[in-house]
This record gives structure tokens, sequence and C-alpha cells, in this order.
């Protein structure tokens, strides 16, 4: 069954005859009767009459006008709402690292259903490589993460910088230096955490050498740092969140350099409304993070 012997079994049903439908498709008579006998065949059904030099429906054919008519309605409004000047409508399943999800997205989600209501988000947090791997597989429309995707299937352009910041209780004596890390307890997501490897990188390139516990959990983190237990290397965005709280001293130096964040997506997709209209709000309110970042520095 397809769309153009739908659109012909309409013209007919409406004109009366297949002469009259032929001539408004722009096609000739025997075209039209050929594919219309196609479609009885594959209903099983007749849906005319041949009726002196005209047609008319039969019981079946009259029944079968109206889901017609559904389905060309359907197909004209799923053109509508594809269309690169449309209002943005449908399901976005948007993915992200947790340190993105918790402190930059949830006011970002937020204006985004106020601006587009008709779009049902979908929204989960995971590692970076389990994002791109899902945004490849098209299980997700779109992800935030925080390492430049090398995927050839995969489209990535750099949203924001994202700052990093030591933090430790404030009972514990200052972090000046690399050194001041030895012997203290050091929390951070497990091995290909971006944020972790820029520490390990700073250590490394000031001969200090430090045990390092795995924690897929930021709120673990948080909770270990406050209670004085040891230190970590969060993003700006979740220290500035959480510092409110108490419990939480934050340090800046000079070598440890900010991480950029990308949002991706499947290249292959084809146009998406509501993804695009998530990018340009994106692009519109965290990209003025990398204006703003020097403005906020700490100094140990």
């Amino acid at each position: 069954m397809e769309l153009q012997q739908l659109r012909m079994f309409k013209a007919i049903a409406d004109l009366g005859s297949i002469a009259k439908a032929a001539e408004k498709l722009h096609c000739v008579p025997s075209n039209i009767t050929t594919r219309i006998k196609h479609l009885e065949d594959e209903l099983g059904e007749p849906l005319l009459i041949r009726q002196g030099r005209g047609v008319i429906l039969s019981p079946s054919g009259n029944l079968f006008l109206e889901y017609t008519n559904k389905i060309l309605m359907l197909a004209q409004e799923s053109k509508r709402a594809i269309a690169r000047d449309s209002t943005p409508a449908g399901k976005l399943s948007i993915g992200a690292i947790e340190s993105s999800a918790t402190s930059r997205l949830p006011k970002l989600l937020s204006k985004y259903h106020q601006l587009h209501p008709s779009v049902d988000i979908e929204f989960s947090t995971s590692t970076w490589e389990n994002l791109e791997e899902a945004v490849a597989k098209h299980e997700l429309d779109s992800a935030i993460i925080a390492v430049k995707s090398v995927n050839p299937n995969i489209e990535c352009i750099e949203i924001y910088h994202e700052e990093l910041v030591l933090i430790a209780s404030p009972s514990f004596e200052p972090i000046t230096s690399p050194t001041s890390l030895i012997g203290r307890n050091i929390y951070m997501w497990p091995t290909g955490c971006p944020y972790r490897k820029a520490l390990e990188n700073w250590l490394e390139k000031n001969s200090v050498s430090v045990p390092i516990t795995s924690i897929a959990s930021y709120g673990t983190i948080l909770g270990c740092v406050s209670a004085g237990a040891g230190v970590s290397l969060v993003p700006r965005g979740l220290y500035e969140q959480f510092k409110q709280i108490g419990g939480i001293k934050g340090y800046v130096f000079d070598q440890l350099h900010p991480v950029a964040n990308y949002f991706i997506w499947n290249k292959n997709t084809g146009y998406h409304s509501a993804k695009e209209a998530f990018l340009e709000l994106i692009c519109t309110e965290l990209t003025t993070l990398n204006v703003n970042t020097s403005a906020h520095n700490m100094t140990p």
C-alpha cells in the first residue's frame, strides 16, 4: 500500500470518475486503474463499483475512504512536523555526563520545556563512552560529553569550557601545590573521566604520585570531601552548586586547564527540529561560560 495509491483512490471518491481523477493527478487513466486494482488485490475487497461512465464506492470502499483520509492527513502532518520551519515537537532523547546533568542542565531543561512544551524529553546520564555509543546507535538523539568524539558517524561541536576546582574540607590545611595532596585521600570518577585525567596529568607533571580512589558518583564524592575524608577535582559548575551547603572549600590552579564540553549527535539522523532547538538554546545559555570563567578565579 502506497500513499500515491491512496491519493488516487481519494481523487476517484471525490470526483466519481477515474478519468477526472487522472486529469487532476496528471497521469493516464490506465495507470490509475492498474494501481487501484493492485490496492484492491492487497486488501482482498473491491473498493469501486463501475456504474455507467463513472464509479461509486463499494461498502468496503466507503469504509476504506475514512482511513484513507486519516492516513493522508497524518502524512501531511508528519511532513509539516519535520519541516525546518516547524514548531519543535515529538520525542527528544538527551544524554549527559553526570557533572553536566547535575550542574548545568536543570535550568536549561526547564527553560527548554517552557519554550517548547510540545517536545517530550527523555533524559539519561552515563559515562561519556556509553553516551557516545548510544548516539552512534541512534539510541539517543544527542548528548553532552567532555571528550571530543572522533567517531566518523558523529557530529561534535564545542559548547563551553568547564573550569576545574580542587575541593577539600575547610578543616584541611590550605592546598597550595600538588605536593599538598601527598598523604591525603583523593576521590575521583573511574578511569576514563576527563576530569580525572586532568588531575592525573597535573600530578604527573609535578612528579607527585598519590593513589586515587574511584567513586562513580559525585554525590558520594562530595559527601566524602565535606566530611573531611579527602579531596577531589570537580567541574566549577558542580562546585558552585554545592559550596552553598558548606563543608567545601575550592582551589583553582593555572596548570589545571578548563575542559571543553561537547554536544554530539548522529550525522546520519537528518534534520530534527527538537534537537536543533535544544542546540540553539545551549549555544545561547552555556557558551557564556567561556566568557565568564576568568571572572570567577579563586586563588589558593
